[in-house]
């Protein structure tokens, strides 16, 4: 079995040119802030025809330390930071209130890009989270409404029951809230943009925040970033 996965592995190639552009990248180009060369590659690689670039890795740690890492969505990325949801009493939740940092990581092989960013994380207020919510779609919504996310399950016949009764009443009551569903914010403090590159000379820019932020008129920090080439 071992021998298998091994020879499997082997014959596995890392950006195949059938599926993969490396498209050059001049960081020397690259704007002052992380969100707006966020939001170009994210275009780019959309258009690239990346199937699901809005998916990421979540990284934590919990109350001991111990890290841990999923894959959620992205709901939306501007100046308070790159959000994404989940349950207040889920593992990740939990982690979140007691140790408030995190790490994103999002993977494009379509084009080649890593973007990895860490930072603190804050909660949204109980009605900002449920507006969030309530855009989604209602399979979003039975989803969150089926809730007890992370806890031990008997049965899959107990979450079909659960999940049909939450199907039902989320078609009923398109507005019906989930108290601990919880809208998050990562505000980075690092943002790493990786552009891969066919005789592995990958580049690597950093931004990286400097000093204190100064408030502007609108409430919201303006950041002041550092950008910097890591080896590869």
């Amino acid at each position: 079995m071992a021998t298998d996965l091994h020879e499997l592995l082997r014959s596995l190639r890392v950006w195949d040119p059938e599926v993969t552009e490396l498209p050059a990248f001049d960081p020397g180009a690259a704007p002052a802030d992380p969100l707006t060369l966020f939001t170009t590659w994210f275009g780019e690689v959309a258009a690239a025809g990346e199937r699901e670039p809005h998916t990421m890795t979540l990284s934590t740690t919990d109350e001991q330390g111990l890290p841990d890492a999923r894959i959620v969505m992205l709901h939306g990325a501007d100046a308070d930071g790159w959000s994404f949801a989940g349950h207040a009493t889920s593992r990740k939740g939990r982690s979140l209130a007691a140790r408030p940092y995190a790490a994103l990581t999002f993977y494009w092989p379509v084009l080649g890009r890593q973007v990895r960013l860490r930072g603190p994380v804050a909660a949204s207020p109980s009605a900002e989270s449920q507006a969030d919510l309530h855009a989604r779609s209602t399979g979003a919504l039975a989803a969150a409404l089926t809730g007890r996310q992370s806890e031990v399950l008997a049965s899959p016949e107990e979450l079909a029951r659960e999940s049909e009764a939450a199907w039902e009443r989320a078609r009923r009551e398109p507005d019906a809230p989930s108290p601990t569903w919880t809208l998050y914010r990562l505000r980075p403090e690092e943002a790493e943009f990786f552009q891969g590159d066919a005789r592995r000379r990958h580049l690597r820019l950093r931004y990286r925040r400097e000093g204190a932020a100064q408030q502007s008129g609108t409430g919201r920090e303006d950041a002041s970033w550092v950008r910097e080439l890591l080896w590869p």
